[in-house]
């Protein structure tokens, strides 16, 4: 199953569960005071974080993306009639892609509406169907909703990227307590519209302090990170490189140096559009990832240049684990977003440079120059191949 079918089955779905709900709860004047309220607060919620998720989305680029906009939805499913619900899903996630998220294409904001009104009926049919009106049933709601929603989401994400580890589908922990706590807030929120709506401010007041709290790991992460690829940045690569090769001559060790340089990329670029472009680089660097250890440490030099650092690698060993990444990544079938929707691209290719301490050089600064220097070769060579530096037998495949 190809990606866009995938995504227009959703949405038809969802669209089906909107149509064939509509009438089966009656909606009275507590029902639309309580949607007016929920829609105020998920309003000003998406105004006072704009900024805030602008700089999320920057650094979760090309992993699924975790919010706290499931608290409004999950709020919606356990006190408003499904209509109500759905609308209030619809403007929330319409709000937040005008206002914080136009970067993202509209086809997967429509999507994750999808999934949620998805998950929320999911999760309501679940609560109805075991009579769920106490406490201790309202969390196995809870996670019929998030299960529901992962699950598409995670699927969707393995059908747009199956050159991707399955691991980068799935929510990390700290997303799953991100998405955990969406949902408490929700049992929350729901609780105290029973007592009075004005409470809903003193909620949503901690949930604009929860929600810059949750940006400590993630502008630390970005201190170091390129924002397209998640490598490390040149700065942050280069100054681990420096503290490694002092390691590697403490103790006599070997070092290696990888420079990889895409081949003819501009005319991807010029092709497909930046934000193809973009893609194919996250999609690049997880294939280099896949192809190094966890010790290992990959950089994206910026444009389509990455470089790796392979401590205790010899001259012999760093030839193959070059040659393994330009096979990989030659072997990508990538898919992008275009403005026809998901196109499949293929024939990507690199070149190569590879340089080791001591045999290329002595410091870091030269070892990098050396490993250019070699990529240099293999663009004159004929592309698509590897070159080792200090004149040592080249390898790799065909020229591009």
């Amino acid at each position: 199953m190809s990606v866009r079918i995938f995504v227009i089955a959703v949405d038809m779905l969802a669209i089906s569960v909107v149509a064939g709900t509509a009438t089966l709860v009656p909606i009275d004047r507590t029902d639309l005071l309580r949607a007016a309220v929920l829609a105020g607060g998920a309003a000003i919620y998406v105004e006072a974080t704009r900024g805030v998720e602008r700089m999320r989305q920057v650094v979760t680029e090309g992993r699924p993306y975790v919010n706290l906009k499931w608290m409004w939805a999950f709020t919606g499913v356990l006190i408003l009639p499904p209509p109500l619900t759905a609308g209030l899903i619809v403007l929330t996630y319409s709000h937040g892609w005008l206002r914080a998220s136009r970067r993202i294409l509209a086809y997967r904001t429509v999507f994750s509406v999808s999934a949620v009104i998805l998950a929320g009926a999911t999760a309501g049919t679940f609560l109805y169907a075991i009579s769920g009106s106490d406490y201790a049933t309202l969390p196995m709601g809870g996670l019929a909703f998030l299960f529901v929603t992962d699950a598409l989401v995670a699927f969707a994400f393995l059908l747009s990227a199956p050159t991707r580890p399955g691991s980068q589908a799935l929510s990390s922990r700290n997303d799953l307590l991100i998405e955990a706590g969406s949902l408490g807030l929700g049992f929350a929120m729901a609780a105290v519209l029973d007592d009075g709506p004005w409470l809903v401010v003193v909620l949503l007041l901690t949930v604009l302090a929860l929600h810059r709290a949750l940006l400590v790991d993630q502008y630390l992460s970005a201190a170091n990170t390129d924002p397209k690829t998640g490598l490390a940045n040149a700065g942050f690569w280069h100054k681990k490189a420096t503290d490694e090769l002092a390691l590697a001559q403490r103790d006599s060790k070997p070092l290696g140096v990888l420079m990889i340089d895409m081949d003819r990329f501009k005319a991807f670029n010029d092709q497909y559009g930046h934000l193809a472009g973009d893609q194919a680089l996250k999609a690049i660097a997880d294939a280099i990832k896949a192809e190094t250890r966890d010790y290992d440490l990959a950089g994206r030099f910026g444009g389509e240049e990455f470089a790796v650092l392979l401590p205790g690698t010899s001259a012999f060993e760093i030839g193959h684990t070059a040659e393994r990444i330009r096979r990989r990544i030659a072997a990508l079938n990538i898919t992008i977003d275009s403005h026809a929707g998901p196109t499949s691209v293929d024939g990507l290719t690199c070149s190569i440079g590879a340089a080791t301490y001591p045999d290329a050089a002595a410091d870091i600064d030269k070892l990098v120059l050396a490993a250019d220097t070699a990529t240099y070769k293999a663009k004159s060579a004929g592309r698509n191949q590897v070159q080792l530096a200090d004149s040592i037998t080249p390898s790799g495949g065909p020229g591009a």
